[in-house]
């Protein structure tokens, strides 16, 4: 620290102003020697005794109250050896003033629970003669330092902001790329504020084509991934920009319901596709992490993978909707496999039906008969356009489906094994039956940067597109989404319920795709359960709003 610290007592609390030009104001509840005396390294005489055991209240508080006076004041070297990581604390504290502007802070602690330390932050940030005020609550843990002993700070990035997450940094300026205003495709404005699912989507879309669209960059507050080459997360606006406008294929209803579909879940996500032309209609996640899963997700699909297996089978003349498909209890292949609660269906049963059913082991028992370890994974990029590198506008990830034998392949003719999908991937699989053609999802028109659009290399015969179709009408109306889908309205309605077990978890994934008129949509909730309990009720909103 740079002079010395003038202290006052102003209403019990003791505030010290260290160093020029105003940074450094912080405040400790509290602090004070009785001679109203204070240092921005008080408490560090308690904090230096080497200890055993855990942390106690009194380190706690005496560490707590050293760390945040020592940051508050800017003293990055101070601070970042009350810390059990001083290299990554004292870059992050001398950026918080350097880089991210902050010229004042207040930070002021609340009552500790244990070993944990809620407090409050009052800064202002100043850049190029402008200066906004930027509040926010936050918590430190103490802990035992390993080898030192010291009760130390636990340092987390989310210490200095509760929004930074591992390797993210606070950064403000002018940045490299222009706000932009994103419509729907009716030209009605989407913001963060009204759908808050969007942040990370609209936040790619500025870094995408923000310089690209023509507006003019202002100056921000922003949360910066730890190698600069994810999306900027905007925390504050400093100096307004001149946005441009990007038009997106979203549809503002559907993206409303969908919003309102995923809040009734934990870990939910949905996706929404019109058909006829692949535009994307709504994208909602409600997640803890904040993830796109909706869009980047790779988790294995479940039974909603059967549309693939059933176009697959349907097309090698294996099986036909109206006649018998074997579902008995059990069938081996590799290893045993049974259907939900061991349910069998009497003999003569057709292959719709069990499809309708959800019928493990009637497609289990097609392996033999194909006989072509790569008849799946060609049916599912020939037909489906899986794993053809899809360029919505924004980043995503493909399906997977890839080769396998044995156990391996009897596992992923039911949605299982090493098959990954997102709902994106589900809706477009849905899409691509309900019209017998793929059509790749597009976020925002490839118009925008010429970007070349995924095309698939065959169309689904119309033979295989018809009994698919109506396979999955039977599904939404007396089979397993019959449930689910009883709400959507109309007849011209089909759908696919699934759930995959995934290792170590107490339920498995529900996953529900469905159709109404020119609206496909998947969802999935982690952990949900079966797929008509909480993915289903997901869609069908859903596909009522579109």
């Amino acid at each position: 620290m740079n002079g010395a610290a003038k202290g006052a007592i102003v209403g019990g609390v003791f505030l010290a102003l260290v160093g020029g030009a105003g940074y450094g104001v912080y405040a400790l509840v509290g602090d004070s020697d009785g001679d109203g005396k204070g240092s921005a390294k008080g408490g560090t005489a308690a904090q230096s005794e080497k200890g055993s055991g855990p942390v106690t209240e009194k380190e706690t508080a005496a560490t707590a109250k050293a760390f945040l006076a020592a940051w508050a004041a800017g003293d990055a070297r101070t601070a970042a050896d009350l810390t059990n990581n001083a290299q990554a604390a004292q870059t992050a504290v001398g950026d918080y003033q350097t880089k991210a502007y902050v010229s004042k802070a207040v930070i002021t602690p609340g009552t500790p629970n244990g070993t944990t330390v809620p407090f409050k932050v009052e800064a202002e940030i100043t850049y190029e003669g402008t200066t906004k005020p930027l509040a926010y609550e936050s918590q430190l843990t103490v802990v035992r330092g390993l080898t030192s002993g010291k009760p130390l700070v636990d340092w987390q990035a989310s210490v200095l902001h509760p929004q930074l997450g591992q390797y993210e940094t606070l950064r403000a300026g002018a940045p490299a790329n222009p706000p932009v205003k994103a419509v729907d495709r009716n030209n009605e404005e989407l913001t963060a504020e009204k759908y808050p699912s969007l942040r990370p989507i609209l936040d790619e879309l500025r870094e995408t084509y923000g310089s690209k669209a023509g507006g003019k960059p202002g100056a921000e507050l922003w949360i910066q991934s730890g190698d600069g080459s994810g999306p900027k997360r905007t925390l504050l606006t400093l100096v307004e920009g001149e946005p441009s406008t990007i038009k997106t294929y979203l549809d503002a209803k559907v993206q409303a319901a969908a919003e309102k579909a995923v809040a009734r879940f934990p870990e939910a996500s949905v996706v929404a596709i019109k058909p006829s032309n692949g535009h994307i209609l709504a994208v909602a996640n409600h997640r803890k992490d904040g993830y796109n899963a909706a869009m980047r997700g790779n988790r294995a699909p479940g039974s909603t993978m059967k549309i693939v297996t059933a176009a697959m089978l349907l097309d090698r003349g294996l099986v036909a909707a109206d006649k018998p498909a074997e579902c008995a209890k059990e069938v081996t292949w590799g290893r045993p496999f049974h259907n939900l609660k061991n349910f069998d269906l009497p003999a003569g049963t057709n292959f719709a039906t069990s499809f309708a059913r959800s019928c493990n082991t009637a497609f289990i028992k097609q392996i033999k008969p194909v006989n072509d370890d790569s008849a799946l994974p060609k049916e599912a990029t020939e037909v489906f356009g899986i794993e053809l590198d899809w360029k919505t506008g924004i980043k995503t990830t493909d399906g997977k489906v890839p080769p396998a034998t044995g156990a391996a392949a009897a596992a992923e003719y039911i949605g299982q094994g090493q098959i990954t999908m997102n709902p994106m991937n589900v809706a477009s699989i849905t899409a691509t039956a309900r019209t017998g053609v793929f059509r790749q999802p597009l976020l925002v028109s490839p118009d925008l940067d010429g970007r070349t659009i995924a095309t698939a290399q065959r169309r689904m015969k119309p033979s295989v597109q018809q009994q698919l179709v109506s396979m999955m009408k039977l599904t939404a109306t007396s089979g397993t989404a019959s449930e689910a889908m009883a709400s959507v309205g109309g007849s011209d309605k089909g759908a696919k319920t699934g759930s995959a077990e995934v290792d170590g978890a107490g339920n498995p994934d529900s996953w529900f795709t469905g159709f109404s008129g020119d609206v496909a949509a998947a969802a999935m909730v982690e952990a949900g359960g079966h797929g008509g309990d909480t993915a289903g009720p997901i869609v069908a909103e859903v596909l009522n709003a579109g």
